[in-house]
């Protein structure tokens, strides 16, 4: 992943990448999921952990002995600057991980953690300041309902179909899934959509009619526009 491609990243929102994605005839790539906590936005490309409904004589507690656990394993193996994204079916009543594998993560480098299940001792993640995202807390031990199948396949997060190294970006809204394909470009109009933006925000507040302004179709307003980056460096 480009350098700048993930310093534009970091300085989007979640809004604005879904409709520069809408305009690519992307529709279903917005993970509707919560961050635990105040953290800095999430840029990186997806690693993923799959799951399937756990069976009693497969998961029980001994087999978190076994070094080759996928989850365990994942959590060791997911890449310094990737996003860990966990496949728990949308199914929230066991946990996908806990506090101690978040801050794992988190002491490896790795740039966040998803899933469309729930984390256990949730408070404590939400404190770590670093993106976390799930649907809801739940306490149960992942393997009373997830039995972790294999890393870095395609999978299906929140009803979005994310491929490894595909670019996850969250915000305080949710995530958005960028096909790794795309994304410099997506980065670069999005980032351009964001300074426009911010301009009619300051033309708005101070007043000024969204008519012809948003979107710009009033030649007008052009020069007002050029004149605001320049004083902005922007």
């Amino acid at each position: 992943m480009k350098d700048d491609t993930r310093a534009r990243l970091a300085a989007v929102s979640t809004a604005t990448l879904t409709t520069v994605l809408f305009k690519r005839g992307f529709r279903n790539v917005f993970l509707a999921l919560h961050p635990l906590g105040d953290a800095p936005t999430m840029v990186g490309p997806a690693y993923t952990l799959r799951t399937i409904p756990a069976r009693e004589d497969l998961d029980h507690l001994e087999v978190f002995k076994d070094p080759e656990h996928p989850q365990r394993k994942g959590v060791e193996e997911c890449p310094p600057g990737a996003v860990f994204v966990i496949d728990s079916r949308g199914d929230a009543r066991a946990a996908s991980a806990g506090g101690i594998l978040v801050a794992r993560l988190r002491a490896r480098g790795v740039a966040g953690v998803v899933t469309d299940g729930g984390f256990r001792d949730s408070p404590e993640i939400g404190a770590m300041g670093w993106p976390a995202y799930h649907a809801t807390p739940s306490a149960p031990t992942n393997l009373i309902h997830h039995h972790c199948v294999d890393l870095n396949v395609p999978v299906a997060c929140a009803g979005v179909g994310v491929h490894p190294g595909d670019i996850m970006v969250g915000d305080g809204e949710g995530v958005v899934c960028i096909p790794a394909h795309i994304a410099d470009e997506v980065a670069a109009e999005a980032f351009e959509q964001t300074v426009f933006e911010d301009f009619v925000q300051e033309r708005v507040a101070a007043g000024h009619t969204i008519r012809g302004l948003y979107p710009m179709t009033d030649p007008a307003n052009r020069p007002i526009y050029e004149a605001w980056r320049r004083e902005k460096g922007r």
